[in-house]
C-alpha cells in the first residue's frame, strides 16, 4: 500500500517546489558569505549601474571599473562609463566585507567577487544609493523568509487552541468565541494591517519610532491576529465532529481529563489540516509583509527586505529606466510562494481521500 508521504514526494511538481525552497532558505543562511558587499555599502559614483558585464579574458571573468556617466538628454537614460584600462578578474573565495556569520562567527571572505576593489561586480546592478541589490536580496531574504515561520509559530497555536475549546466546550464559551472570529474575519484583512501598522508607528512608551527589529515583531504580531479566526472556525468544525466519536466517549467514561482527552485523541485527528494550513498559509504572511514595507509601514531603509525593495516599483521612471531594481525581489516573492502553494496543493492531494 502506498504511503501518503509517498504519493506526496512522487508527485511532479513538488521536487522542484521542494528543491527551489531549499536553495532559497539556504541561501538566507550562508548571506554574509554568498554576497559579494554588505547590505549597506555604498559604490561611490554607482548609484542605478546596470548589471555589471563581464568578460572573458584569457579564459577567464574580468569586469572593468564602471561609473555614472552624463545622462542622454533625449532619452533620459543613464550613460554608463567603462574604464577598458584595468581589467579586474572575478574570482572565488575572495577578500571583501568583513562581517559575523549569524552574527557570530566573524569573516571576511565571499563566495564569488572582484579580486580587487578597483572595479566592483554587482550581478543584479545598483540601487539609487549604489547598494549592491544582489546583496540587499540575500540579506533581506532573512526578513521575508523567516516572517512566515514565526507567523505560523503565533497563529496556529491560537487558532488550534481556540478552536479546539470552542469546539469541545460548546454553549457559551463556543458562542462567544464564534462571535469573536466573526468579527475579525469580516473586517478586510489588508484595511486592517495597513491601519494597525499605520497606528503602531512610534512606541507610545517612549515616544520613539520603533527600530526595524521590533518593526518585525509587530509586523508578524498582527497578521497573526488578523488570521488565527479563520483557522479556529475550521478547527471547532473538526473537534465538533470528532467528540461524538467512539473513541472520545470511551476515553470520558473511562474518567480521562479534558486536557488528556483534547491533546491525546482529538488534536492529534486534526493534525494532517494543520500542516496543510500551515504550509498554504506561509505565502500570506511574506506578502503581508512585502506590502506593509512596499507602502513604508514595514521594515525600514537601511536595513532591507524584499518588501521594501519593491518600493522602487512607485515610480514610472525606475519601472521604465531600472527595471532590474524591482524584477529580481518581485520575481523571489512570487517564486517563494508558488513554491509554498505547490508543496502545499501537494500534501492536501496526498493526504485528502477525495483527491487521491
Amino acid at each position: 500500500m502506498v504511503s501518503p508521504w509517498q504519493r506526496f514526494w512522487h508527485q511532479p511538481w513538488v521536487r522542484p517546489a521542494l528543491a527551489v525552497l531549499a536553495l532559497l532558505y539556504g541561501a538566507m543562511l550562508f548571506a554574509e558569505i554568498l554576497a559579494p558587499y554588505a547590505p549597506q555599502t555604498i559604490h561611490a559614483q554607482g548609484s542605478l549601474l546596470p548589471p555589471t558585464a563581464i568578460h572573458w579574458r584569457g579564459g577567464w571573468p574580468h569586469i572593468y571599473p564602471t561609473v555614472q556617466g552624463p545622462v542622454d538628454r533625449e532619452t533620459g537614460e543613464q550613460r554608463i562609463i567603462e574604464d577598458r584600462s584595468q581589467a579586474v578578474p572575478l574570482g572565488f573565495w575572495v577578500k571583501g566585507d568583513p562581517y559575523r556569520w549569524l552574527g557570530l562567527i566573524p569573516g571576511d571572505r565571499h563566495l564569488f567577487g572582484s579580486r580587487s576593489a578597483v572595479a566592483r561586480w554587482h550581478l543584479l546592478g545598483t540601487d539609487e544609493q549604489g547598494r549592491d541589490v544582489l546583496s540587499r536580496l540575500l540579506y533581506g531574504s532573512r526578513v521575508s523568509l523567516l516572517v512566515g515561520f514565526v507567523g505560523i509559530g503565533l497563529t496556529f497555536p491560537l487558532g488550534v487552541g481556540l478552536g479546539t475549546w470552542s469546539g469541545y466546550a460548546g454553549g457559551w464559551v463556543d458562542g462567544l468565541l464564534m462571535r469573536l472570529t466573526e468579527v475579525l474575519m469580516s473586517i478586510p484583512s489588508l484595511y486592517l494591517l495597513v491601519a494597525l501598522a499605520a497606528v503602531l508607528q512610534t512606541n507610545p512608551l517612549t515616544q520613539v519610532p520603533f527600530s526595524n527589529p521590533e518593526r518585525f515583531l509587530i509586523i508578524v504580531g498582527i497578521t497573526s491576529l488578523v488570521n488565527w479566526a479563520g483557522l479556529a472556525r475550521v478547527i471547532r468544525g473538526q473537534v465538533l465532529s470528532l467528540r461524538s466519536r467512539e473513541y472520545v466517549l470511551a476515553a470520558q467514561m473511562m474518567g480521562f481529563g479534558v486536557w488528556r482527552i483534547l491533546w491525546r485523541h482529538i488534536v492529534p485527528q486534526t493534525t494532517t489540516y494543520i500542516l496543510i494550513s500551515a504550509t498554504l498559509a506561509i505565502p500570506g504572511f511574506i506578502a503581508a509583509e512585502a506590502v506593509l514595507s512596499l507602502i513604508g509601514l514595514g521594515i525600514q531603509q537601511p536595513d532591507p527586505s524584499w518588501g521594501n525593495m519593491l518600493s522602487a516599483a512607485t515610480s514610472a521612471a525606475i519601472m521604465v529606466l531600472h527595471p532590474w531594481l524591482v524584477a529580481a525581489p518581485a520575481a523571489l516573492v512570487i517564486l517563494t510562494s508558488l513554491c509554498f502553494n505547490i508543496v502545499g496543493d501537494g500534501l492536501r492531494d496526498a493526504w485528502d481521500p477525495r483527491h487521491q
